[in-house]
């Protein structure tokens, strides 16, 4: 079905569209733009150059895909927003794009993007997170899968967060934020296991107590990081979920959050 595309939108004829995409009044859409099928541009959208967004997303009004990079490294470089599908992007929600050529600031697939939400430079988001309400994540950031932001989150540039982490509201952090747990407060701490979102993934029990033996280790232990992951290995069952855990920490460059 061929796409309805309002005439007060200001659409470039050389922007790519798929099929049986709505796009309202007063949307603007540059040159360089890649849209999927199946999309819905409500008004006031920006969709800019750099922008390849995949089907079935919902853009709301006000929202600017793949703005300039906010980063004084930034030369005019070629550089692209990479949106998956099922994504739902509400208002007044900005996007950037990479810093320099080639770079990609990429969005995955199902993800729930709530007003005022700030995605930064080169930062790459998997699936079926949720971000609320005016929370920004920096530049070159790595986010997993299933990660919920509460509102008026700030993450810092470089740091990662990991699979099924929850970050409550109002929290700053500026290091990494392992698998699996919760995280809040000022300063940001670990406030243990995130339970009912591992139950809803549908870890299962025992699964979710190897995910707290490893923690306890790390974080109640009176010991190193380094010594903390040697004891996961030792003293906690293998399975997909502690191997996450092990590689997640054994990889972090910025440090991981203290305990509470």
């Amino acid at each position: 079905m061929a796409s309805i595309i309002s005439p007060k939108a200001d659409v470039s004829p050389k922007a790519k569209i798929g099929d049986n995409c709505k796009i309202y009044p007063f949307v603007y859409i540059e040159d360089d733009v890649v849209i999927g099928d199946n999309c819905i541009i409500y008004p006031f959208v920006s969709i800019l150059n750099g922008t390849r967004m995949g089907n079935a997303n919902k853009v709301f009004q006000g929202a600017v895909i793949a703005a300039l990079p906010q980063d004084f490294n930034f030369t005019g470089e070629e550089s692209e927003v990479v949106i998956g599908d099922h994504n739902t992007i509400r208002e007044n929600v900005v996007i950037n794009r990479g810093t320099h050529a080639g770079g990609k600031t990429v969005l995955g697939n199902k993800n729930f993007l709530m007003e005022g939400a700030h995605i930064s430079h080169d930062t790459v988001v998997g699936d079926g997170c949720v971000f609320g309400y005016g929370t920004k994540i920096a530049g070159d950031c790595v986010i997993g899968n299933g990660a919920i932001f509460s509102t008026s989150v700030v993450e810092n540039a470089k740091t990662r967060v990991g699979d099924l982490a929850m970050i409550q509201a109002g929290t700053t952090f500026s290091k990494d934020v392992p698998p699996y747990i919760i995280a809040g407060g000022k300063p940001v701490a670990y406030g243990g296991p995130n339970h009912i979102i591992m139950e809803a993934a549908g870890i299962d029990e025992k699964v979710r107590k190897h995910v707290a033996n490893a923690y306890r280790l790390v974080f109640h232990g009176q010991t190193s990081l380094f010594d903390a992951i040697n004891q996961i290995k030792d003293q906690v069952p293998d399975g997909a979920e502690v191997r996450k855990i092990v590689e997640f920490l054994s990889s972090s460059e910025k440090g991981v959050i203290t305990k509470l």
